[in-house]
């Protein structure tokens, strides 16, 4: 079996204990005889880490924590006005990775919300955490903007969608490969993945 460390910074409260989950996941198919083991993840709000220095600073932070020998995977939503995936991921992953060359850093912006993701999966959740029965997937999930609500719409009327309680227990079930059209997380998988192989065949 290999072990392998990671840090986290993750922007939202749900990510704390959802990307623990998620690379656990990804690292069983990836191999079954993977251990990953998150030694810690910051919760920093996007437009704190936006500004001058502060990614910088918790990356430092993160790679401290995690040892030489470890990596860090960077997850954030990018919900701002203006804000594009494609446009501002490179940069912030370039100033993560000039704060600490020597690390290897992955980085991945959810394209509005961590949510659409589920939303792209939306068959493979039907029942789950009260959600409806015939639940079905949006045409194009990463265009809604209030994923969060969309699911809230789709559970109880009593029992709105709650990230800190549904994120980690709906990542432990959506359908990853389906969420796969959704083109953030197609990045965000194939991104775990590279920082996992990379991460064990140096350890």
């Amino acid at each position: 079996m290999s072990e392998i460390r990671i840090a986290a910074i993750v922007g939202g409260y749900g990510d704390e204990e959802t990307l623990p989950i998620l690379s656990r996941r990804i690292a069983a198919e990836l191999d079954p005889g993977l251990i990953v083991r998150v030694k810690s993840v910051l919760r920093i709000p996007e437009s704190r880490l936006a500004k001058a220095g502060e990614l910088e600073r918790h990356v430092e932070f993160a790679a401290r924590s995690v040892g030489r020998h470890g990596g860090i995977f960077i997850l954030t939503d990018c919900d701002w006005a203006g804000g594009c995936p494609k446009k501002d991921a490179p940069v912030w992953l370039e100033r993560a990775r000039l704060a600490r060359p020597d690390m290897e850093i992955s980085l991945v912006m959810a394209n509005r919300e961590y949510e659409a993701w589920f939303i792209a999966a939306a068959e493979s959740l039907r029942g789950r955490r009260g959600l409806a029965a015939d639940l079905t997937a949006a045409p194009n999930p990463e265009s809604i903007r209030g994923a969060k609500e969309w699911l809230s719409d789709h559970m109880p009327r009593n029992r709105p969608y709650n990230p800190t309680i549904d994120q980690p227990a709906l990542t432990s079930v959506f359908d990853m490969q389906a969420a796969r059209r959704a083109d953030s997380f197609d990045k965000c998988y194939r991104e775990i993945v590279r920082l996992l192989t990379v991460l064990k065949a140096g350890g």
